[in-house]
C-alpha cells in the first residue's frame, strides 16, 4: 500500500508537508474516552496517519450513542461490544498501516500513568470534569500536552494544555461545580454536530501540537447561533495546585474515575 498516495493531500498542505507527515507517523496519541468527542478525534487522527493510537473507554456501545458517535454502527450495539474494541476494529479497517490499541477499562488514579505511558499527546474524550482533572494531573506530572474538549446542547469548547506554558484546566476551573448545577447531555441533550465539530478541532490541535504549531487560547463554539470565539487565557495561574506539583486527583484524594 502506497502511503504517499494516502497522505498526499496532507503532504501538499504547507502546514504539514512530507517531513510533518513522517513525524505524525512516528507519533503516539492516547484518547481517553471514545464517545462523541473521542470517536470523531480518533477517526480523524487515524486517517491522518498517527503512528500509534491507544483508545481507552469503559462503556458498551448503546443505541443513543449512534446519533453522534461516528465510529459505531447498529451491529456494535447488537453485539454489546465495548466502545474501545469497536473503535479499534473500525479504525484498523480505515487505516491498516498504523497501530491501534483499544483498551476497555476504567481510568483511575491507580492506572492512568500506565495507560498514557509513551503518549506524545493525550486527547480528552471524557464527559465529566472529575476525569479531566485526573488527566490534567497526569499530563502535568509527565510533561505531556493534552487537548481538552467539552460538548453539551449546542455549545462546545477546546484548548491545548501545554504543561507549564499555558494554563491548565484547574487554572481555568479551580474547583468542581456543585452536582445540582452541572449540565450534561443527559439533562440538556446535545446537537449531534457539536461533538463532531469539537472532536475535529481537538484532532487538528493534536496534530499542531505534534508538529510544534499549537494555537494558544480557549476556543468556544455555539453551533445553534453560529458563534465561534477564541479567548486569550494567558499563562499558568500562580494559585493553581496542579501547576505547582500538587496532583490532588492523581493522588486519589477525590477517588474519581474517568
Amino acid at each position: 500500500m502506497d502511503d504517499s498516495d494516502r497522505y498526499s493531500r496532507h503532504i501538499l498542505f504547507p502546514g504539514i508537508g512530507q517531513a510533518g507527515q513522517e513525524k505524525l507517523g512516528r507519533s503516539s496519541v492516547v484518547i481517553v474516552g471514545c464517545g462523541g468527542l473521542g470517536s470523531t478525534a480518533a477517526s480523524a487522527l487515524a486517517r491522518a496517519g498517527i503512528g500509534r493510537l491507544r483508545i481507552i473507554d469503559r462503556d458498551l456501545v448503546e443505541y443513543h450513542n449512534l446519533h453522534r458517535q461516528v465510529l459505531y454502527d447498529e451491529d456494535d450495539v447488537k453485539m454489546r461490544i465495548p466502545k474501545a474494541l469497536a473503535a479499534e476494529r473500525h479504525l484498523k479497517a480505515a487505516n491498516s498501516s498504523i497501530t491501534v490499541e483499544g483498551i476497555a477499562a476504567d481510568v483511575d488514579a491507580g492506572n492512568v500513568e500506565k495507560l498514557v505511558e509513551g503518549a506524545d499527546v493525550i486527547v480528552d474524550g471524557l464527559d465529566n470534569l472529575e476525569g479531566r482533572y485526573l488527566i490534567n494531573d497526569v499530563a502535568l506530572k509527565l510533561g505531556v500536552a493534552w487537548i481538552y474538549g467539552a460538548a453539551v446542547a449546542s455549545f462546545g469548547m477546546t484548548m491545548a494544555v501545554l504543561p507549564h506554558r499555558t494554563p491548565c484546566i484547574r487554572c481555568l476551573f479551580s474547583s468542581l461545580p456543585a452536582p445540582e448545577t452541572r449540565v450534561t447531555s443527559d439533562t440538556a441533550g446535545i446537537l449531534n454536530a457539536v461533538p463532531m465539530v469539537v472532536g475535529a478541532l481537538q484532532a487538528a490541535e493534536a496534530i499542531k501540537v505534534l508538529l510544534g504549531q499549537a494555537t494558544p487560547g480557549l476556543l468556544t463554539v455555539d453551533l445553534w447561533s453560529g458563534d465561534f470565539k477564541r479567548l486569550a487565557v494567558g499563562g499558568p495561574s500562580p494559585d493553581c495546585p496542579a501547576c505547582h506539583g500538587r496532583y490532588e486527583f492523581l493522588e486519589a484524594r477525590s477517588g474519581v474515575q474517568a
